[in-house]
């Protein structure tokens, strides 16, 4: 790996946009599109005209670049789709800014998007399968999940309580959030009682599937003070890929997720933190499903294993604590959009770090973290973005 400073204060965000997510049968995945590059071009103060590339990312609702280029007439510009797994919205985002700073273009769009709730199947589309039947045992996002909280509980000592706060504080924040997929309060006894769907978890313990967009406009640095008077520089880009082939590996304990630490890694060497815990003014991660917060929160270095459930019940990660996370409700209360899942994280940071946070808004941000995670236990993809102050 290259010991530089990567992707760190070249490339800025000068505009973001986000739908509301939630059930929008009233719109196709093109209209949402069209809603979150069109806010996200205003809050930069460009039109679309001065985008000079594209990226868009979805994981089930499109095709190629048409995903962008059709609803919002970009006609003859180079557009590439994105796609990778729950990380489709982040690696979205990462390869424009990758563009940027190469010197390929100086403005450019990157979208993310998904039209889930009127598919004709259940949650997401079996796209995850490998056909291998000892790497991929067709388990689905529940069960699978649920080996890992049932393993983390016997190793650690967790519990459903320590599920049910994280699902409580997301929950609490979401309603908060205008733009959440849920603005409802819920208790630990409502989550711990929920109906199961792959003991321990039960209904409450799972995010919900959502339609939405989000969008980002990203620049050279050194242009973006010429363009906007308020903006965000990325600090660092982390991405990890596994093999696939946790779940056959005798040293595999279901306990961690190893490419959040290396994706995490990647971007805090790039921002120069090494104390994330302290360093980080919010924190955005992938909760699928609630164990999968609590398990992040050491992977990514904010504890030592096994430590996150005292975290929980001290508070560290609500709103007040030592470090807030999911301010904006999360996936539990905002909604899995899989597409537009990384970008919201960004759009949540960049809120975050402007004043723009309305009652959730955390005091004094200046450095932001986002951190998807895609795939199941044992067979990952992750990508973790930082954005700061100027």
């Amino acid at each position: 790996m290259s010991t530089g400073n990567g992707i760190r204060d070249r490339v800025a965000v000068i505009g973001m946009g986000c739908t509301p997510f939630g059930e929008h049968w009233d719109k196709s995945g093109e209209d949402m599109v069209v809603d979150a590059a069109f806010e996200a071009c205003e809050d930069a103060g460009i039109e679309a005209k001065d985008i000079e590339a594209a990226w868009v990312g979805t994981l089930s609702s499109s095709m190629s670049g048409f995903a962008a280029s059709r609803p919002l007439k970009l006609d003859l510009m180079p557009i590439t789709r994105i796609e990778n797994a729950c990380t489709t919205g982040m690696d979205t985002f990462r390869n424009a800014c990758f563009a940027v700073a190469a010197g390929m273009y100086d403005i450019v769009l990157a979208v993310g998007f998904e039209k889930l709730k009127d598919r004709d199947q259940r949650g997401l589309a079996g796209t995850f399968t490998t056909g291998h039947p000892v790497f991929y045992a067709g388990t689905g996002g529940p069960g699978a999940f649920a080996l890992a909280a049932t393993r983390y509980f016997e190793a650690y000592g967790a519990t459903k309580e320590h599920l049910g706060k994280i699902a409580v504080k997301n929950h609490h924040n979401g309603t908060l959030n205008p733009k959440a997929h849920f603005h409802r309060e819920v208790t630990c006894e409502q989550v711990v009682g929920s109906f199961p769907i792959a003991y321990p978890l039960g209904l409450l313990d799972c995010a919900p599937t959502t339609d939405g967009a989000a969008a980002a406009i990203v620049c050279r640095a050194d242009l973006a003070p010429m363009i906007s008077d308020e903006y965000v520089l990325v600090k660092g880009l982390g991405l990890a890929v596994s093999a696939g082939t946790g779940q056959a590996r005798s040293d595999y304990d279901y306990t961690h997720f190893p490419e959040a630490t290396a994706s995490s890694k990647q971007a805090y060497a790039q921002a120069g933190i090494t104390d994330p815990l302290h360093e980080l003014g919010t924190l955005e991660v992938h909760d699928c499903f609630t164990i999968t917060e609590l398990i992040i929160y050491e992977d990514v270095g904010l504890c030592a294993k096994g430590e996150a459930k005292d975290h929980v019940d001290a508070g560290t990660f609500e709103l007040g604590g030592v470090l807030p996370v999911n301010t904006s409700g999360g996936l539990k209360a905002s909604g899995h959009p899989v597409g537009a899942t990384g970008l919201r994280m960004i759009y949540e940071g960049y809120s975050q770090i402007l004043g723009r946070a309305g009652k959730r808004q955390v005091a004094d941000v200046d450095l932001a973290m986002g951190l998807t995670l895609g795939g199941i236990p044992g067979m990952f993809t992750c990508g973790t973005a930082i954005v700061g102050r100027p």
